[in-house]
């Protein structure tokens, strides 16, 4: 579109305008169930069989019902003048509560805990800090005491976090070839989704993931089933890292300030054998700054949320060659989440 277009019709500007309202109206469906209640029934339904079944106002969900048929999130057929609606293949494979590779959990999450932090934006640009406290009421001054403040939200949490590694997870471990490296340590591996990933992809590897008690805890009881991966219980910050032959920071640098990042990079630079490595995964920023414009959103979100922010690949080479680590390497996957690797 040419700039004289632009200024005549800022089509843009008003999709931008009606961003929120796009993802509250997933949000809602997923919340009412409406994409389970579809998937079940193996059939499509009329909005007053769906209204019915859901206990909802049934002009109230038409709107909503139609907006999803907007939104390419639900398929409507015409029968005697009547709305008949089912899901998408898409909806089906990733909003369904029971797929293996639902997004519900990521969605609860966000509309139920990014979307309030992202209310006090200007707070936060004014203030240049995380606005927990003005989304919730918490004054804790450890991010991840916030993040995990009840069972329910951690729990949440770690949903979230393993729901993208159903479709980014294969990507970042093969970006490079890891399979000379025998012992990992998943530093922050949370639920242990990327974990089973490199599993699958090395086989003849074992994983330790190295998390919070908690955390663990609720990863034993929600996530994991099997013996494959091992488990620790600890800070990485203030607690020894069990010595491995490859560390694996997924998510993890982008939460913390420069000193934090190259405090814990140091400590597994000394914790690594010799010949082993990092494996960072993050979404990188372009070094010009033009995009990508999930990573810089991203980035917005690490300010409301946590210490830390989204960086270039550059940055991120500078992190790891200022704490030891050489022939550094960057591999873009085409997806949310980038890889860099460092060697000692």
């Amino acid at each position: 579109m040419s700039s004289v277009q632009d200024l005549d019709y800022p089509k843009q500007l008003l999709e931008y305008r009606d961003g929120f309202l796009f993802s509250k109206t997933l949000f809602t469906a997923c919340e009412l169930g409406i994409f389970d209640l579809l998937h079940k029934s193996g059939e499509a339904l009329s909005t007053l069989a769906i209204s019915s079944q859901l206990g909802t106002n049934t002009d109230a969900t038409d709107r909503l019902l139609s907006a999803c048929v907007g939104l390419k999130l639900l398929k409507v057929e015409m029968k005697n003048n009547e709305a008949f609606f089912s899901n998408t293949d898409v909806s089906n494979m990733y909003l369904v509560k029971s797929s293996p590779r639902s997004f519900y959990q990521m969605m609860m999450y966000y509309s139920k805990t990014i979307y309030m932090c992202w209310h006090f934006l200007p707070d936060a640009i004014r203030e240049g800090k995380r606005q927990y406290e003005r989304a919730f009421g918490i004054t804790s001054e450890d991010i991840f005491k916030d993040l995990y403040r009840s069972e329910e939200e951690t729990v949440s949490f770690m949903h979230h976090m393993e729901s993208i590694w159903h479709i980014c997870g294969k990507d970042v471990l093969a970006a490079f070839d890891l399979s000379s490296f025998k012992e990992i340590c998943d530093i922050g591996g949370c639920s242990g989704g990327l974990a089973k990933h490199f599993l699958s992809l090395y086989p003849s590897s074992s994983v330790t993931i190295m998390d919070l008690p908690e955390v663990v805890q609720m990863a034993k009881k929600h996530f994991i089933t099997d013996g494959d991966i091992v488990f620790l219980e600890g800070d990485f910050f203030n607690d020894p890292l069990p010595e491995s032959d490859l560390y694996i920071l997924a998510r993890i640098i982008h939460d913390w300030t420069e000193d934090k990042c190259l405090r814990l990079l140091n400590k597994i630079y000394k914790s690594c054998r010799p010949g082993g490595g990092v494996l960072l995964v993050e979404a990188l920023l372009n070094e010009d700054r033009s995009g990508p414009l999930s990573s810089q959103m991203f980035s917005l979100n690490m300010l409301l949320q946590t210490e830390g922010k989204e960086r270039s690949a550059s940055e991120y080479h500078k992190l790891l060659a200022d704490s030891g680590f050489r022939e550094i390497q960057v591999k873009a996957t085409g997806k949310f989440y980038d890889a860099v690797l460092g060697k000692k």
